[in-house]
């Protein structure tokens, strides 16, 4: 039995910064005045987490023992702090940049400008309610701000925006783009949270026993989580919606932070892939996509007259990893370190995460594809979109943005 070390303490400071990294309103790239039509698009609608939040966690407070996350390094690339998490800017934003689009203002911020898209996502939300997650014995740390709630925020700005009229929603969506996610994978991560009883026992086998039970209760997650995502789309959907994307999960074993969980003296060779992943991690994103892959056809189908893509984060994300060099990232190992933070083997260490006292920053952040362990850097994010958007990862085309790939062989 393969036994690792989950660290829970690691892994929850993690998590934190993962869902709370906030700070000043986003660099705007096009004003509202200067959109241009790409695809017939003229706004996002983008619900998900901490992967393409870009303020809403802040605006609620949960800021905790991470605000220093409001300061430098994050957004060091693009000179200040832009209120997301990275040292630049997100795939979201590369995304509209490419539609012609502003950069999207998220939602808490009553004084922002809309015309063009909202941002619904919270650093930390969960596909499932707290609620859901509770009766399963899953602790949320932060944000009560899951899918539902969001998707209650999406209806209620439509509601406000069109004096609550269907056929203008229906206008409006039209020609609109609606970012599902992703979403989900923090309800899986804070399953591997959850304290186990350990009865003073440290060995390998209490740890292996511990793991497996996590692993449980992950698992048994998805069902439940690809629900919750494919209730939410089918509301937008019938609402009017014509293009969707619903991107998977990433592969969470390549993460530094569930990468620094594991302990090098117990863990074996076979507990790695050959991209020097965890594969047990990775087994429940795979398990994720190729439900909620699935599930996406089957939207496709109900919808013929919809475009529903899926986004294959997966597959990108080991595509960067397996062509690091290729891509402009440091090879080997240094591709699944964290530029920022305060050494050990993966430069994740709990408790002096990027930003706080003692960490510190790599030379050159564009080399390297993890951020602070848990997100990327802006090159990564950059490349993740280039490889989703114009690759053929993101299955049908949702948008047809020049130089384009077809994606025939992932559907």
């Amino acid at each position: 039995m393969v036994a690792l070390v989950l660290g829970r303490y690691l892994l929850l400071m993690g998590l934190l910064l993962a869902g709370t990294c906030g700070a000043a309103p986003p660099l705007q790239h096009v004003s509202s005045s200067e959109a241009t039509r790409v695809h017939g698009i003229t706004a996002i609608y983008n619900f998900g987490d901490s992967i393409s939040d870009t303020g809403n966690l802040l605006r609620e407070g949960d800021t905790g023992l991470l605000n220093y996350t409001a300061e430098l390094p994050y957004g060091v690339t693009i000179g200040r702090p832009t209120g997301r998490c990275s040292d630049g800017y997100l795939m979201i934003d590369f995304l509209a940049k490419d539609l012609g689009l502003p950069l999207l203002n998220p939602y808490l911020d009553r004084r922002a400008d809309f015309t063009h898209g909202v941002n619904f996502a919270v650093g930390g939300a969960t596909a499932l309610t707290t609620a859901a997650l509770g009766r399963r014995g899953i602790t949320v740390p932060h944000t009560n701000s899951s899918l539902e709630v969001q998707l209650a925020w999406f209806k209620e700005f439509m509601r406000s925006t069109t004096n609550n009229r269907p056929r203008e929603i229906r206008k409006k969506l039209a020609c609109s783009l609606v970012m599902m996610g992703e979403i989900g994978g923090n309800d899986y991560n804070y399953a591997f949270l959850q304290p186990r009883p350990t009865n003073g026992r440290y060995d390998a086998v209490s740890n292996a026993t511990r793991m497996a039970e996590s692993m449980a209760l992950a698992l048994a997650l998805v069902p439940q989580v690809v629900r919750s995502i494919t209730h939410a789309a089918k509301e937008v959907l019938d609402m009017g919606a014509r293009k969707m994307v619903i991107p998977g999960n990433f592969p969470i074993g390549c993460m530094p932070s569930y990468l620094s969980s594991a302990s090098p003296t117990t863990t074996s060779s076979s507990s790695y892939d050959g991209y020097g992943c965890l594969v047990s991690f990775n087994l429940v994103a795979r398990a994720h996509n190729a439900c909620l892959r699935r599930a996406v056809g089957k939207l496709r189908r109900s919808y013929p007259r919809a475009m529903v893509a899926y986004a294959d984060y997966y597959a990108a994300y080991l595509d960067i990893l397996g062509n690091a060099p290729r891509f402009g990232f440091q090879g080997g190992k240094a591709s699944r370190t964290a530029c920022c933070g305060a050494g050990g083997a993966y430069n994740f260490v709990s408790g002096r995460l990027c930003g706080a006292p003692g960490t510190a920053v790599c030379a050159d952040p564009g080399g390297r594809v993890s951020w602070d362990g848990i997100h990327m850097t802006q090159h990564a994010y950059g490349v993740m979109a280039e490889l989703l958007y114009r690759g053929g990862l993101a299955c049908p085309v949702p948008v047809k943005l020049p130089r384009h790939k077809d994606c025939a062989h992932r559907q």
